[in-house]
């Protein structure tokens, strides 16, 4: 089955279809490939991976109204609703069956049975890791395109450490099959697609910003090491800088007063078993320095499992939330290793000393499956934690954070009114009859 060009986008399926219970195409083990990888790390032997130019100059960019097919009357509802609300979880790809992905998939789906337009999600983001091992395209079908079939809205990605890597059994390009089926040139069905309806995704590249009314995301590729997280180097250059420079000078020239967010797979700060990437993020850091823009947040997955934390910065008090959101379907893994207690929150990460801030892990998950759910009105960003194990049916978060965007501090957030006051009198009154 080749590629399909089509005039326009297509998300999910016309009619909602069972859960799959197993895979199409069976996933053997990696272990083989793994230990290879594992003897090449213990020799310093794994270097990141240099990767195709992404469309559109130094700072690619890529709207809202661009992947909804050029439909602005979508985009002015949503500016007209007064706010904005997306997914993103990482980590989403599992080998061994489809059972936790469809949970977490099957959650999502359902916020879209909302009654006021605001409330429902216009995307989702996927912050890396989206087929595994080694980002296969022959496993793209199992670990995307069947899992969000019923998903009807587009979905975007950060590229992973897996989505690039590559292996040592295997003679394929780096992030052959992500390009393909997340950085087309035009809408078309692919082959990886299976059959099913959803178009391969039109972004410029593996970095790029993204545009939507009330908010822009800066995406970038973390590359392909366990740990730690490279944006550059000796080895893929300083585009990936460049780029960030020139976005953010443009928000300054712009005087942009939305929500910012920056996008990777590899997280800032971690606690757990995957470490922080510290290095990546002072290379973040220096830019935003420069041109005095700091985001209103930074999103990453890798580690699998749900971790919140606030940076408080030093110079002038203002509050960063990073959240790490990698349990979209993989296997999960604990922050305590094993054997060693349970770890309570919060807690300090990084003491402020010296040139460092404040950094403190607010909360976490690591027993279940989840993903974010984001909420961006003009003056409020409000980052949703949703744990899949609640069921479709439940709209309470388990953990949330509000950023207060020009204060930037974590705020309460303004709730929307959404009638309960009306219908309250209403039941009221029918009471006194």
């Amino acid at each position: 089955m080749g590629e399909r060009a089509l005039d326009r986008p297509v998300f999910g399926q016309p009619q909602p279809t069972p859960d799959p219970t197993v895979f199409r195409v069976p996933h053997p083990s990696d272990d083989a490939s793994y230990k290879e990888i594992d003897t090449l790390n213990a020799e310093h032997k794994l270097f990141p991976l240099p990767f195709p130019t992404p469309r559109g100059g130094v700072e690619p960019r890529l709207t809202l109204a661009d992947v909804f097919g050029g439909n602005t009357a979508a985009i002015n509802r949503i500016t007209a609703s007064g706010q904005i609300a997306f997914h993103a979880l990482g980590d989403c790809g599992n080998t061994k069956g489809p059972a936790t992905q469809n949970e977490v998939a099957d959650k999502m789906t359902a916020d879209f049975n909302e009654t006021t337009p605001g409330e429902v999600p216009q995307f989702a983001l996927m912050l890396g890791d989206v087929v595994y091992s080694f980002g296969e395209g022959k496993y793209y079908y199992d670990q995307f395109y069947e899992p969000y079939r019923d998903y009807p809205a587009p979905i975007l990605a950060c590229a992973g450490n897996h989505d690039g890597m590559v292996s040592p059994e295997a003679h394929t390009a780096s992030l052959a099959a992500f390009l393909r089926n997340f950085c087309a040139q035009s809408f078309l069905v692919t082959p990886e697609a299976g059959g099913l309806s959803r178009t391969a995704q039109i972004q410029p590249g593996v970095f790029f910003t993204f545009e939507a009314p009330f908010v822009r995301v800066l995406v970038i590729y973390s590359n392909t090491l366990e740990d730690p997280g490279v944006i550059s180097d000796s080895n893929i250059g300083r585009t990936q800088l460049e780029f960030l420079d020139a976005a953010l000078k443009r928000i300054k020239a712009e005087k942009f007063n939305g929500a910012l967010l920056i996008a990777d797979h590899h997280p800032p700060y971690c606690a757990g078993g995957h470490g922080s990437s510290t290095d990546m993020l002072k290379q973040i850091d220096a830019i935003c320095e420069t041109n005095g823009v700091w985001p209103h947040a930074f999103l990453s997955g890798h580690a699998h499992n749900y971790q919140r934390f606030t940076r408080t910065r030093s110079a002038d008090g203002t509050q960063i939330p990073y959240i790490v959101c990698g349990n979209g379907g993989h296997g999960l893994i604990k922050l305590a290793a094993y054997g060693a207690p349970t770890m309570r929150v919060p807690q300090i990460a990084q003491a402020a000393s010296g040139g460092d801030d404040l950094v403190v892990l607010e909360n976490y998950d690591d027993t279940n499956y989840g993903y974010l759910r984001v909420v961006v009105t003009g003056a409020q960003l409000r980052i949703e934690y949703h744990s899949a194990s609640d069921g479709p049916n439940s709209k309470a978060p388990n953990d949330y954070v509000a950023i207060d965007l020009a204060k930037r501090k974590i705020a309460h957030f303004v709730a929307p009114d959404m009638g309960l006051p009306v219908a309250a009198r209403a039941v009221r009154a029918m009471l006194k009859r």
